[in-house]
């Protein structure tokens, strides 16, 4: 143990290690611990400001050292080389193409009128309208007027009047007046018509079937209907209570093309929604 003496004068490592091992090591480094960290705070402040001053120094070095002068001389015009007399001259170049020639212009000759006496012009009379109504037109002259009623060897068919073809089996989209119910109103006043003959199928209920079912059908020269069918439909219930409900129809107004009752067809939907 120390006494008063020694710990008065000893260090921190001397009376840690006490009555200790201090050839062991560790009371060698805990005493040259402090010298050590001194050592590298001073290489660590030595590198930091090396490497902050670094790029002054550089370009004040840079600054100091001399520019180079250019030295410029006036451009001098070298001389030509001198031609080789041996060597043939180059051919001359080909000659511009001769611009075409001027299109030909056509010229008409211009005739003068002749001017004659009054009793020298013959005067042609244009036939009046009444005239013409008793005569027969045909592709060949007739001399004198005729009476004849029929000129089949001159006119080819003669007085016989044209019948119109008229196709009778045609159907139509759309004509000039379309097929419509005795009280009138068009496409809605059929939809609707039709809506209110519909009831709806029992099992359809049940089964909450919905929706919008596309049928056509023909009204003829008659106003009758036919040819109805499906076009789209929702099930076979509802799709034969449309076809009953459109042929419960009041008879139509046929339609007409160029004065002519024809066929029409239509294509309505028909809506079936559980109120």
């Amino acid at each position: 143990m120390m006494d008063n003496v020694q710990l008065a004068n000893a260090s921190l490592n001397d009376i840690v290690f006490e009555g200790r091992n201090k050839a062991y090591g560790a009371f060698e480094l805990r005493r040259i611990y402090g010298r050590n960290v001194t050592r590298a705070l001073i290489i660590g402040a030595a590198l930091l400001a090396l490497l902050v001053f670094i790029p002054a120094i550089a370009k004040m070095l840079e600054d100091r050292k001399p520019k180079e002068v250019l030295n410029l001389k006036e451009n001098v015009l070298m001389d030509a080389p001198p031609l080789d007399e041996t060597k043939p001259p180059p051919p001359p170049p080909p000659p511009e193409a001769p611009p075409p020639p001027p299109p030909k212009l056509t010229t008409v000759k211009f005739t003068p009128p002749v001017v004659k006496k009054d009793e020298e012009v013959k005067k042609e009379e244009v036939p009046d309208q009444e005239e013409l109504k008793d005569k027969t037109v045909a592709t060949v002259t007739v001399k004198g007027n005729t009476d004849s009623p029929d000129l089949s060897d001159l006119s080819g068919e003669g007085t016989k009047p044209v019948e119109e073809v008229v196709e009778t089996n045609k159907v139509y989209t759309y004509v000039e007046q379309m097929p419509s119910l005795p009280g009138g109103g068009g496409m809605g006043a059929i939809v609707s018509a039709i809506q209110k003959n519909v009831r709806y199928p029992a099992v359809d209920l049940r089964n909450q079937v919905e929706g919008k079912v596309f049928a056509s059908f023909t009204v003829d020269e008659n106003g009758d209907i036919s040819d109805v069918k499906i076009v789209k439909g929702i099930s076979s219930t509802i799709d034969a209570e449309t076809i009953r409900s459109i042929k419960a129809l009041p008879k139509f107004i046929p339609g007409k093309q160029n004065g002519r009752s024809v066929k029409v067809s239509f294509t309505v939907p028909v809506t079936y929604k559980i109120q």
